[in-house]
C-alpha cells in the first residue's frame, strides 16, 4: 500500500470520452476517474487538481496488478481499504468479493424488513435471490458446464420476472441463457428465451434493447 499525491487533469483529446480525467503520480498516468465522476468534476481543461491517492499493487508470476483510489473531498481521506484490509486485486478475489457483496446486499434487505424486504423476497426462487446467481452462472460457464449454468439462468430469470412487478426484468440472465443456447446449437430455444423477456417487458423498454436486436436477427 502506498499513499501519495496525485494530479488530476482533463484529457480533452480522449477519443472515447472527451470529458475524461486522468490521474497522474510522479509524472506517470496511473488511470482514469469513472466517467460519471469525471463528467461532474469542476476541473477545466488545462487546469490541475492535486488530491490524495491510495495505491495497492500485487506481483504474481512476473505480472503486476494494481488498483488506486483518489479522495475528492475537502475533509481528511476516509479510505475503504487499508494495509490490514486490502482490496481484491486478482480475478479470483474480485469474483469472490462481488459474490459476497451481492449476498450481503440481499441479507441486509431481508433483515431490514418492510417493503424493501418484500421486494427482495419477490426475487427469490428456491430460497436464493436472482442477484446471488450472477457469479455461479459465470463460473459454470467458465468451467464448460453449460447445462448446469442454463438451469441457474432460468432460475434467475424466474426470480427477475417476479421481482420486476410488471416492469422490465433484469436482462442479463436472459442474455446468458441465449448465449448458452447458441453455443449448444439450440436456435429455437434461444428464440424462445428471448421472446420470454420481450413478453415480460413493457413495450417502451423493448425497442433498441440488445435482446430485441438479437431476436430481430434470428427472425428477419
Amino acid at each position: 500500500m502506498l499513499d501519495i499525491e496525485a494530479v488530476l487533469r482533463r484529457v480533452p483529446d480522449n477519443h472515447v470520452d472527451p470529458a475524461a480525467v486522468a490521474a497522474h503520480a510522479d509524472g506517470m498516468r496511473i488511470g482514469y476517474l469513472s466517467s460519471a465522476t469525471a463528467r461532474y468534476l469542476p476541473l477545466r481543461p488545462g487546469a490541475e487538481l492535486r488530491v490524495p491517492m491510495r495505491l495497492f499493487s500485487l506481483k504474481r508470476d512476473r505480472n503486476y496488478r494494481g488498483e488506486a483510489w483518489v479522495w475528492l473531498g475537502s475533509e481528511p481521506p476516509q479510505w475503504s481499504y487499508s494495509a490490514a484490509n486490502p482490496p481484491p486485486l486478482t480475478p479470483e478475489e474480485k469474483r469472490a468479493a462481488e459474490s459476497a457483496f451481492r449476498t450481503n446486499l440481499v441479507q441486509q434487505a431481508l433483515v431490514e424488513g418492510g417493503s424493501r424486504a418484500e421486494q427482495f423476497r419477490a426475487g427469490m426462487v428456491n430460497g436464493i435471490h436472482y442477484l446471488e446467481l450472477v457469479e455461479p452462472i459465470k463460473q459454470l460457464k467458465r468451467d464448460g458446464r453449460l447445462r448446469e449454468a442454463l438451469e441457474l439462468c432460468y432460475q434467475a430469470i424466474e426470480g427477475a420476472e417476479k421481482a420486476a412487478g410488471g416492469l422490465e426484468p433484469a436482462p442479463a440472465y436472459t442474455e446468458h441463457a441465449a448465449i448458452i443456447h447458441r453455443k449448444l446449437g439450440e436456435r429455437e430455444l434461444e428464440i424462445a428465451v428471448l421472446k420470454r423477456w420481450i413478453d415480460h417487458t413493457p413495450a417502451d423498454r423493448r425497442e433498441g434493447s440488445k435482446i430485441a436486436e438479437r431476436l430481430a436477427k434470428l427472425q428477419p
